[in-house]
């Protein structure tokens, strides 16, 4: 279905121009203007006074939602021994190093790839692969431990990762259109919270530019950006 479409223009009609909404009021509109006949994802568009072409205003990081995604997310565990029974026994989907070869083989049918370190001699090279598709494991994204139990059970649970682009966005799911406002009212306060703590020292001025959220099929609805502004002080 064309984003532009008549349903698209419709639903953009009913968001009132230059309002910049609380969030709970722009979650609960999202969910009223989503028209797709799917369960469509809810997500986040964040502008911010950074400059990712400078090392020392990457802003990345992981956070738990509380109420999840709404989506199934298919974790890899790459590991030996006791960790490797550690990850079957969290809900790991797939668990051995034997999927290093597999990778190889073009295999892709998971979403998260998580390994103990004294694997990585075997993943480092899977970089080339695994890298371009923002699925390489990395310790300060939780997924290179020793705490494999703990990684596999905070992703099941809703821990998503993030990363501004080269145009200083972040974009983030925070849920699906089924859930309830106050969920995902919920889930964007936890994202907006760990983006603001993540605020580089380099960065100058307001930091949070402008948040919008929207629906897959459905136009963007402003939150206003001053609530997360003022948590800085």
């Amino acid at each position: 279905m064309p984003r532009q479409g008549k349903k698209f223009r419709d639903a953009r009609e009913k968001v009132p121009r230059g309002v910049r909404f609380q969030p709970g009021e722009a979650v609960s509109l999202v969910r009223d203007l989503a028209f797709a006949k799917f369960d469509e994802t809810v997500e986040v568009s964040t502008r911010l006074s950074v400059d990712p072409r400078k090392a020392d205003q990457i802003v990345r990081g992981t956070v738990v939602l509380p109420h999840g995604t709404g989506k199934s997310v298919r974790v890899l565990v790459i590991a030996e021994g006791p960790k490797a029974d550690e990850a079957r026994e969290a809900g790991a989907d797939h668990v051995g190093p034997e999927f290093v070869d597999r990778i190889k083989e073009g295999w892709l049918d998971f979403d998260v790839v998580v390994t103990t370190p004294d694997q990585m001699g075997k993943v480092g090279p899977l970089g080339r692969i695994l890298g371009p598709r923002g699925l390489m494991p990395t310790p300060k994204a939780g997924t290179v431990t020793m705490d494999v139990a703990g990684a596999v059970a905070d992703i099941k649970a809703g821990k998503i990762e993030y990363r501004v682009d080269r145009t200083g966005n972040v974009h983030a799911p925070i849920g699906k259109v089924s859930f309830e406002a106050e969920k995902l009212e919920e889930n964007l306060a936890a994202f907006m919270d760990s983006i603001v703590r993540a605020r580089p020292a380099a960065a100058k001025g307001a930091y949070v530019q402008s948040v919008t959220v929207s629906s897959t099929m459905g136009p963007g609805v402003t939150v206003d950006p001053n609530l997360y502004r003022r948590r800085l002080s």
